[in-house]
């Protein structure tokens, strides 16, 4: 049986570029206790939401992460039983916990801000500017979803999309059980070639682009809205 094997790995484009910030001196994304960051996702399987996450390595102290919308209503708590475990490129051990929440019809752009509350009583607050602007899914996908025959030097390419800045493809062999997909990191332009050899002849592979606004900024954090592919496939000749 195949193996759909996409756990949190969007979740994470969403996340790694935070270890790369320069410096978080003044930037009210940072706390003592971690990095809060929101994005207005559009995504085919739920279009359309909210992505908040606390990234730590305070983790063992957390007790609540309570999420508020720029005027002042509640909008979630973190489910702490809910993260992404990673290593920074200095190794150290961190958490991101991830929560998906609905947005209303008429959202309010604004500083959302996170309530972070650690169990020896401790409280820090956190905040990020978000812009309710929706993304365009990706199009004019090639290979088209569904192409056999695709040869193993094919490159991946779309339609540029209008805001989008950077891109990030997912690839993966969906025959091969326990293997993670393989991540171009982020793209300028709208192609990407998989490395030599990663392409089998007779493989079905599987495959989704990420698109971001931006990638860091003090006032919008890793970036504020983004939209995602449905899962595209084709087989190698």
């Amino acid at each position: 049986m195949k193996t759909r094997l996409w756990p949190f790995v969007l979740a994470t484009s969403c996340l790694f570029s935070e270890v790369v910030h320069a410096g978080n001196e003044g930037d009210p994304h940072y706390n003592p206790a971690g990095f809060f960051d929101t994005h207005v996702c559009n995504w085919p399987e739920n279009p359309r939401f909210l992505m908040a996450l606390f990234s730590t390595p305070r983790f063992d102290e957390v007790a609540k992460v309570s999420v508020f919308a720029p005027d002042g209503k509640f909008v979630g708590d973190l489910d702490l039983t809910r993260f992404r475990a990673f290593k920074t490129q200095s190794g150290q051990a961190k958490r991101a916990f991830i929560a998906h929440f609905d947005l209303p019809e008429k959202a309010v752009d604004g500083w959302y801000r996170a309530a972070v509350s650690l169990k020896d009583g401790s409280r820090f607050e956190a905040r990020d500017y978000v812009v309710h602007h929706f993304m365009a899914l990706p199009t004019g996908t090639q290979p088209v979803p569904g192409a056999s025959d695709v040869p193993a030097s094919t490159e991946l390419r779309w339609d540029p999309i209008p805001g989008a800045r950077y891109y990030e493809v997912f690839l993966r062999d969906d025959w091969a059980a326990g293997t993670e997909a393989t991540a171009s990191g982020l793209l300028t332009a709208p192609r990407f070639v998989p490395p030599r050899g990663l392409l089998q002849p007779g493989g079905e592979y599987v495959w989704r682009i990420h698109a971001r606004d931006s990638d860091g900024n003090v006032l919008l954090g890793d970036f504020n809205h983004g939209s995602l592919s449905p899962e595209m496939r084709f087989t190698v000749k």
